[in-house]
């Protein structure tokens, strides 16, 4: 590559990050802050226009300031940019900026074999902080090259806390206390979950960001890269998943709904879809691995913004954005993430694994008003409580509160809004027996 545009292009991208708008304090940055002096590469993965460049300009106001080197490779200037041309990039830097022991890499995934040159000079005591938007590429790369000398972070859009930090509010400890701060609180909750949290959209207000985000995705992160042939079968693919969230599927069901090809079709443009942060897929919960692999699976979308965009009128069914909202909080909190089905065919939304002994049973449902949903809902619950010898669960709905005893288990009835806002893995975690 020309070192003269490379040159060009840094001094460009360094006058940017200087002016960028620092936005409101992620929550990523904070769990980040006990690894800053670790030797360690830090590698952020997430959907596009989560916020990962702001995150990482964050980072360098915060903790090194002038003190490291930053290329964003996203800007189309750096299409023909190989791994060769790392080495002229690294002297560029010393020449602009003198000898910094920090890197910067900005959407890394679109540089092949970029690993290599980050092996080869954190052998050499170089700290890197990474962003990419690719899971399976990153995974590949890192697990080859950088095994055991690296730490993974997933950001996604903004959580229901830091969409009130973007809003200026700060719920106090009395917050719930007080009906004029409890309706607010559920004012910003409604706003949050139609139009979610992704930063740029919910500064400009402007719903051709979400729809443009979802293209570059499609034709950018996954046709390009994949070198996809069937365009229209995948964006018949990623149009069915996000207006069917939480519904259940198999690759064999889509393949004969949309008429897409093979089965393994289908499963490759899922996994490309999945890899891109768009959609994540949860499988039943089973202590057979033969039987959790054969049962249909689960489809959820990033950003609950994306799916009021993009889908086919699913805005009508506000259920289906509150169990879309709870998985991706689910998603921050936890690694493991399962629906369940009881032996009389009765569905738990989701069942969360700490590890082997530790669990947690979740519905979410709009009201539990009627005594119809109550039933239905209490019955589902106490059944795979009873089935998986766990004494409690957790009912999250739009607004009811409440303890529920039947027999000697205990179900936890809260509001979504309040769920969201407790502290980060408070909840009880019953025990297997």
């Amino acid at each position: 590559m020309n070192s003269s545009l490379l040159k060009e292009v840094v001094l460009e991208q360094r006058k940017v990050l200087e002016s960028i708008d620092l936005g409101i304090k992620r929550q990523a940055l904070g769990e980040l802050a006990k690894y800053i002096r670790l030797p360690h590469s830090i590698v952020i993965s997430g959907i596009r226009r989560s916020g990962k460049s702001t995150l990482l300009a964050q980072i360098i106001h915060n903790f090194y300031k002038d003190e490291g080197y930053y290329i964003n490779f996203e800007d189309e200037r750096l299409i023909e940019f190989s791994l060769a041309d790392f080495n002229t990039l690294y002297e560029i830097f010393i020449e602009l900026y003198g000898d910094k022991k920090t890197f910067f890499l900005d959407e890394i995934q679109n540089i092949p074999k970029w690993e290599i040159f980050v092996r080869r000079m954190q052998d050499r005591g170089y700290k890197f902080f990474i962003t990419g938007s690719n899971a399976s590429l990153l995974s590949k790369e890192l697990g080859s090259k950088l095994t055991g000398r690296y730490i993974s972070l997933e950001l996604y859009p903004f959580s229901f806390k830091e969409f009130l930090d973007f809003n200026d509010y700060s719920p106090g400890k009395d917050t719930f206390l007080i009906t004029s701060e409890r309706g607010r609180i559920k004012r910003y909750f409604s706003e949050y979950l139609k139009k979610g949290g992704m930063p740029e959209y919910l500064k400009y207000k402007d719903d051709t960001l979400l729809k443009r985000a979802y293209e570059d995705i499609l034709y950018r992160d996954i046709v390009a890269r994949y070198e996809i042939k069937e365009v229209k079968a995948l964006r018949e693919l990623g149009f069915y998943f996000l207006s069917n969230i939480g519904g259940l599927f198999s690759y064999n069901s889509i393949k004969k709904l949309l008429r897409l090809g093979s089965v393994n079709t289908v499963k490759s443009y899922a996994d490309y879809l999945e890899n891109s942060f768009l959609i994540f897929t949860i499988p039943r919960f089973s202590y057979s691995l033969k039987n959790q692999l054969a049962s249909a699976k689960k489809a959820y979308c990033v950003d609950n913004g994306l799916i009021e965009a993009v889908a086919f009128q699913f805005s009508q069914n506000k259920g289906k954005f509150l169990e879309n909202l709870v998985f991706i909080e689910l998603k921050r909190r936890y690694r493991e993430i399962y629906y369940y089905k009881t032996n009389n065919g009765l569905e738990i939304d989701f069942l969360i694994r700490k590890d082997k002994r530790n669990a947690l049973l979740i519905q979410v449902t709009e009201v539990l008003d009627s005594d119809k949903v109550r039933r239905r809902e209490v019955n589902a619950l106490t059944s795979a409580m009873d089935e998986l010898k766990i004494k409690d669960a957790l009912i999250l709905t739009e607004d009811n509160e409440e303890k529920i005893k039947v027999k000697d288990n205990t179900i936890t009835v809260i509001p979504i809004y309040k769920w969201l806002l407790e502290k980060r893995l408070q909840e009880k975690l019953p025990v297997f027996k």
